[in-house]
Order: C-alpha cells, then structure tokens, then sequence
C-alpha cells in the first residue's frame, strides 16, 4: 500500500510536470465500474475491519479503493469542466495520502501484534 502511494506521488510530479490531460469520459466509466465492484467487497469485508493486520489491510484497501473511486468520478467531472488536467492532478495527491496513511496503520498495527505478550496454549 505505501509502495503504491510513492508510485502514485511520482506519477502527480510527471504529470504535473508534462501537463497531461486526462479523458474524461474514460476516467467516468472505469469510476464507476470500480466503485461498484469496490463497494461489494467493502461490504463484505466490514465485519473484519478491526482484525488482525491482514484483514484490517485488506479492509482499509478496500475503504480507499471506495473513496478513490468517488474521487475520480470527482475528478473527471472536474476535468471535463475544466478541460485541465489539475483536478486528477490534485485527487490523485490525496489519494497517495490516504495510502500513505492506511499503510503506516497497518504498520503500527502489526507491530503491535508482534510485541502483544503471547500465552502458552
């Protein structure tokens, strides 16, 4: 998840960089595809998402894969009122935070998992 977010961060600086524009209209229809088959798996995954670090990953993966989706349905709607590239520039950015920010929970949590003081079965 951290890994992807430093990709997605490199990615922003390029296309900042080179002023690329993204479609519109593309970037509408995988939105909302996604957001439909990332909204079932964060349903079923809603029950697990104060276990263990591997559910609690696979939950939180699952939460920004939802809230990624609504913003680049954001995004595009942006983009094509704009005719600019800055709103997937700036969504993006966000989106690289929110991976940043799951990855150093999932982090912390199986760190605490690791030092929690096991009993003898």
């Amino acid at each position: 998840m951290g890994l992807l977010a430093m990709w997605v961060l490199g990615a922003v600086v390029w296309h900042s960089v080179h002023r690329t524009l993204p479609h519109a209209v593309t970037m509408g229809e995988v939105g909302f595809t996604a957001l439909a088959a990332n909204a079932v798996v964060f349903g079923l995954l809603w029950t697990s998402r104060r276990g263990d670090s591997n559910m609690r990953s696979a939950w939180l993966c699952s939460r920004n894969d939802v809230i990624g989706n609504l913003a680049v349905l954001f995004a595009a709607g942006g983009v094509f009122g704009t005719g600019t590239g800055w709103p997937d520039v700036i969504v993006a950015a966000i989106m690289a935070a929110l991976g940043v920010q799951g990855a150093i929970q999932v982090i912390r949590h199986a760190l605490e998992e690791l030092h929690a003081p096991r009993l003898l079965t």
